[in-house]
């Protein structure tokens, strides 16, 4: 495997529009998550521990601050032929947007052409957890496969929500890719659960130009990787299934081994954050032999002041940053970005602060997600009244309240 190219790609296109209002200055994997880090940092670390630097970022939608973190975060040395590149969308065939993820790579087959890799690893950039690729790159080589889907196990009941694979008796050829079947069947080594497509892929390179180009001569087709290429390939009986469950990564544990998670939602996003500070999270971000990655910004230590009677700087159950200040001020079970101040009196509890918030004296706030720079004003409650947060802010069907980004909050 050591003398067999390999090229990467991130596709880093998404809106997130489930994830509004967050994403409405940035695309979905430019979404900051546990306090320090953006989402496509998880897949980046991942390849980045693997090995795999030789990698090409496809964006579009809101892509500025997903390219200034990449080029603030990213920076490898071209000198041994390692680079990460964020690629927009360069219209190479027609003034026209990505259609799809297909489309996104039948558009730049330049680089492919141009690069000529043996092997193409494709990764999406917004979802939470660890993997080490090389062992599905060595599975999809030994196999002799055109695709090779990584796939979790997932409740049976649960396979309305995803794309299923299907496999042959011995679990490796697929057979069906279904989106979202409501009538699937389970593993055979396991009835309750089925093969949940990870969106994680890798391609022998001839398969997968053949495949999009293919793709893209049908008009009817929607370009889009799972839902298109995967079927198409599965007809020709050259896809596989790499099982997820099976990936070994330095470090882990039995309690965080094979975990995944999408936070295309807002309460999944608020409940894999409520994950993190946890006293025995399932998700480990304290893993040093298989890190995640991410700007290193010169702010200093955080900061707690004040022990008074009722005025006692101070955070419990929680993850706070560099650069955050907790000036007499309490945080409860709470995620707290770099450069938060908490301020005399106020109380934050179960909710995640983005960088810059600024929470006031003798403001209460609870079960909220608050983006960057948002100033809480003195005396606010946020997460109390139901109704009047509603008038004012997004409000999820678990209750869990969202301020957008750089919001004016009046008390």
């Amino acid at each position: 495997m050591s003398k067999k190219k390999v090229l990467t790609i991130v596709l880093a296109g998404g809106e997130g529009r489930r994830l509004q209002p967050l994403t409405r200055d940035r695309a979905k994997p430019a979404v900051p998550f546990g306090g320090n880090y953006r989402l496509i940092d998880f897949a980046l670390s991942n390849l980045a521990n693997a090995g795999f630097l030789n990698i090409v970022v496809l964006t579009q939608y809101k892509s500025h601050s997903l390219d200034v973190h990449l080029a603030k975060t990213w920076p490898v040395s071209p000198l041994l032929g390692n680079h990460v590149t964020p690629v927009p969308a360069q219209m190479r065939q027609g003034p026209r947007w990505f259609a799809g993820s297909a489309d996104a790579i039948y558009q730049n087959l330049n680089i492919i052409r141009d690069d000529r890799p043996d092997y193409i690893i494709v990764f999406g950039a917004d979802h939470i957890y660890r993997m080490d690729p090389r062992a599905m790159l060595e599975q999809h080589i030994e196999s002799g496969a055109g695709v090779t889907v990584a796939a979790i196990r997932a409740p049976l009941e649960q396979a309305d929500q995803f794309g299923v694979i299907e496999a042959d008796s011995t679990g490796g050829r697929i057979e069906r890719f279904r989106e979202k079947p409501k009538d699937a069947e389970g593993l055979a080594d396991d009835p309750s659960r089925v093969f949940a497509s990870m969106g994680n892929y890798v391609f022998t390179t001839s398969t997968l130009v053949e495949a999009v180009m293919r793709d893209a001569a049908n008009e009817e087709s929607a370009h889009d990787i799972g839902g298109n290429v995967i079927p198409m390939l599965t007809e020709a009986g050259v896809a596989q299934v790499y099982d997820f469950s099976k990936n070994e990564v330095p470090g882990t544990t039995e309690r965080d081994h094979a975990y995944w998670r999408d936070v295309g939602t807002l309460d999944s996003y608020y409940e894999a954050h409520m994950d993190l500070i946890s006293v025995h999270p399932i998700f480990n971000l304290y893993n040093q032999e298989w890190p995640i990655y991410t700007a290193c910004s010169p702010d200093p230590p955080a900061k707690f002041v004040f022990s008074d009677e009722g005025r006692k700087g101070h955070a419990l159950d929680s993850m706070v940053c560099s650069g955050a200040v907790l000036s007499g001020g309490e945080v409860h079970r709470s995620v707290v970005s770099p450069g938060v101040r908490v301020c005399s009196h106020a109380k934050v509890e179960d909710s995640v602060l983005m960088h810059g918030v600024e929470i006031g004296r003798k403001a209460f706030v609870r079960n909220a997600i608050i983006d960057k720079y948002v100033r809480i004003p003195e005396g606010a409650r946020i997460g109390v009244d139901s109704s009047e947060d509603r008038k004012r802010f997004d409000v999820t069907e678990k209750g869990i309240v969202v301020i957008p980004k750089a919001t004016e909050v009046s008390a």
